[in-house]
Formats: structure tokens, sequence, C-alpha cells
């Protein structure tokens, strides 16, 4: 009676306490969390730039394989959080714990691919951009080991969405920082052969990325076992049902498209630049990792907003639901153009952080000014799909990413780099998204009157 109880406290107060504060209390964790995992994914790429601009560059290579490992495992796990959200504000504790059980189940899944494509796709990959051995050598062993290496992961994503569907947000948050400061503290020691270790170079960094998401997970495992959660992961007794991963896929599968998306574009817009100079698809991935600052804060509040979302739509509360979107709304912007005055102000002292110099300097200057115009686009954006996904429409976000990331930016990025040069790869960023909110846009306006607007206040 009283763990019913403790459940019932964590779980009510999203249908019950005052937003703003609600918000800040399930976000701020993530947030954290997510800044650590910004850190230090650019402070695995800071420590590679010191081998050379071909060991950034091969990095760079290699990233969209990382984004599409990440994006599979965040994607399940959206569509796990989303579920066991709504069947916790529909109060059915029972199919919630199922739910939970398979986000695992899934986990291991998607790991056997990736196994295989590290194993038998990394050097194919590689070569499909160059053939020089400096650069395709330590993209191949960066690559193979990261995949092979990704059990840890894609299943501790999973623990992590179903605590925070429970309205636990701090034990996330300390997974994530065991695993990010794991990585900082090993990425000089395995990469330089400090302490009586062997120099492993850019192989030094993927060993240590895999060593901090193994700490991640086992972590993730202990609080899983010890908390009082409203849904746990048990082993032992686990079963099958078709029907609760038609349902897990019914929000993850898009959001793993949407996000994989991702990857196709950056793999494009490094075959558009590679044909510019090594130096331009090096600033590509040295923008990616820079605006992780920038959107890795809002990403983090869309997994305090999720839950939230989520227990309300499923609670039928539209009032409750629409004030988290607007204040997510809000909050998202100021985030995004903090960032956008750093940007515009100050590119140089960002590029210097990975001894940029040269072409590789002027380069990244006017790329991060000009991409950086897309980030208040990008903060109405991201939190308008964490409410398509909250509400199970995981599709209308799909639709906007294909719009974004493919069918926009691509094609205007390739016509663009003919007419105006490499600048047109820059400028075809905040083309795209700005077009993309508009369709969004249009999309939220259907589920309003399709679905919202029909919830009674």
């Amino acid at each position: 009676m009283e763990t019913k109880e403790v459940h019932n406290k964590n779980t009510l107060r999203m249908g019950t306490k005052a937003m703003l504060p609600l918000i800040i209390e399930m976000s701020l964790p993530s947030m954290f969390s997510m800044l650590i995992q910004a850190l230090y994914n650019i402070v695995d790429s800071i420590f590679v730039s010191r081998l050379g601009e071909y060991a950034l560059s091969a990095v760079s290579l290699v990233y969209p394989i990382q984004l599409i490992n990440i994006s599979v495992g965040v994607g399940a796990s959206i569509g796990l959080s989303s579920l066991i959200s709504r069947r916790l504000g529909a109060r059915d504790i029972e199919a919630a714990q199922n739910a939970a059980e398979h986000g695992l189940f899934l986990g291991l899944c998607h790991w056997i691919i990736f196994v295989l494509f590290g194993l038998f796709g990394s050097r194919p990959f590689a070569m499909a951009f160059s053939d020089n051995p400096t650069l395709i050598e330590p993209a191949v062993s960066y690559c193979s080991i990261v995949c092979i290496g990704s059990l840890f992961a894609l299943c501790s994503s999973s623990m992590e969405k179903i605590m925070q569907a429970g309205g636990n947000m701090i034990a996330p948050m300390w997974c994530m920082l065991t695993g990010a400061i794991t990585n900082i503290i090993l990425d000089p020691i395995m990469i330089f052969g400090l302490f009586g270790f062997p120099a492993l170079g850019v192989a030094g960094a993927a060993i240590a990325t895999v060593i901090g998401q193994c700490m991640c997970f086992i972590v993730a495992n202990v609080f899983m076992h010890k908390l009082d959660l409203p849904v746990k992961v048990k082993y032992g007794r686990f079963a099958f049902s078709g029907r609760t991963i038609k349902d897990i896929y019914q929000v993850g599968l898009p959001s793993m498209v949407m996000q994989s998306i991702g990857s196709v574009m950056t793999i494009c817009l490094n075959a558009i630049l590679i044909g510019f100079s090594e130096a331009a698809v090096a600033v590509l991935g040295v923008y990616f990792k820079l605006q992780s600052f920038v959107f890795m804060p809002v990403f983090g509040m869309n997994q305090g907003l999720m839950p939230i979302m989520g227990y309300n739509y499923g609670a039928r509360n539209r009032k409750r639901l629409m004030q988290a979107y607007k204040i997510g709304i809000v909050l998202a912007l100021g985030i995004m153009i903090v960032g956008l005055l750093i940007f515009q102000l100050m590119p140089d002292k960002l590029m210097a952080l990975f001894k940029a110099e040269g072409d590789l300097l002027n380069v990244g200057m006017k790329a991060l000014r000009t991409i950086s115009l897309c980030f208040p686009f990008a903060a109405i954006g991201i939190i308008t799909g964490t409410l398509f996904q909250a509400t199970g429409r995981g599709i209308y976000s799909l639709f906007t990413s294909l719009l974004r990331q493919l069918v926009i930016i691509v094609p205007a990025a390739f016509i663009l780099s003919k007419v105006i040069g490499v600048m047109g790869v820059w400028y075809a960023f905040p083309l795209a998204e700005g077009f993309s909110l508009l369709f969004q846009m249009l999309m939220f306006r259907r589920l309003w009157w399709t679905d919202l607007s029909l919830i009674p206040e």
C-alpha cells in the first residue's frame, strides 16, 4: 500500500503541480546531464584534433553512424516513454510494466544489427568517401569499435526513459553523468597513452566511449533495482507481446527514422563537402559537436516535457497539455537565442578549441555564423515535435524531419554549392528549417482540430 501511495505521488504530480515549477523540476536534471554529454562529445573531438586534421576528419566521417546508433536507441526509448506515460496516465500499471520489459528486448535486437555493420560495413562505408589510407584506417577503427560496443548505450537509453516516464529525472541524470565523466577521464589516457597505457589514437577515443556507456548501463541497473519506481524492469518475467511492440514502434519508429534522417543528411552533405576540401568535412563535424551545447539542453527539457505531456494527454487534460507546450516553446526559444548570439559573436573562439588554422578556421567561422541562423526556428520545431510524440502522432514529426533534412536541405545544398560554392551548403540549413516549420504548423493545426479541440476543458 505504501509503495502504491509513493507511486501515485510521483505520477499524479504531473497532473496537479503548477506547470512551470513542474517543468523545471522534471527538466533540469536531464538538461544538466545533456550538457555534460555535450561536453564529453566536444572533449572527444578536441583531443582527437590534437592528432591532426585527418584524425578529426575521420571522426567526422563516422559521426553519422554514431548518430544512427543514438537515433535508434533514443527513438525506441521515446516510443517506450510515450507508451508508459500514457498507460500510467490511464492508471494501467500492469500494461506500463509490460511496456518497460520490452524496452531492453528491443535494445538487444537493435544491437545485433549494429554488430553486423561494425564487423562488415565499416570499411566499405569509409572507402565510399576517400581512398586515402590516412583517413580510412582511423575511420574504420573508430566505427567498428563504437558499433560493436553499442549494446550498453542502447539498453541504458531504454532504462533511463523508463525511469523518466515514472517521474524520476534524477536517476537518469546520474547515469548519464557517470558515463560522460568516465569517457572524459579515459579519453586523454587512451588516446595519448598516459599512466603506462599504450597510445591508441582514434581507437582509444572509441574504446573510452564504449567504457563510458558500459558504466552508464551498470549504474542504470543499480537504480532500476534499488529505487522505488512505478515501473521496473524484471528480467525473469518477460512475456513477449506483439501489441506492445507495435505500440512502442508506432511512436518510436517514426522517431528513429526522424533522427536517423539526420545521419543520411550528414552523409550526403559530407559527400558534397569532400568535393571542396577535407577541411570542410571537418568543419561540419565541428559544427555538430558545438551546436550540441545549444540543442542538448532543449533535448534535455524534452525529456522532462514528454512524460508531462503524455500523462496529461492520457488523462485527457487539454489545458495542462497546452500549458506545457507553450511554456516549453518560450524556454526553448530563450536557450536557442543565447546560442545564436554566441555563434554570431565569437565563432573564431569556438573554432580555436579545435586548433583551427588557415582554411579550417576561415571556413569554420563562416559556417558557424550562417548555420546558427536556424536556431530560433529549431526551438519551436523541437517542442512541437515533442507534442506530436507525446500524443502518439510521431508520424507528424517524421514527415517534418523528412522535409527538413532530406527533401529541402540536401537538394538545396547541392544546388547552392554549384552556384556560390561551399557557402551554399551552410545557407541550406536555415532555409530548410524555416520551410519545415511552416509545414509543422499545418500538422499542428490538423492535430488540434481532429483531436485536441475535442477534449473537454
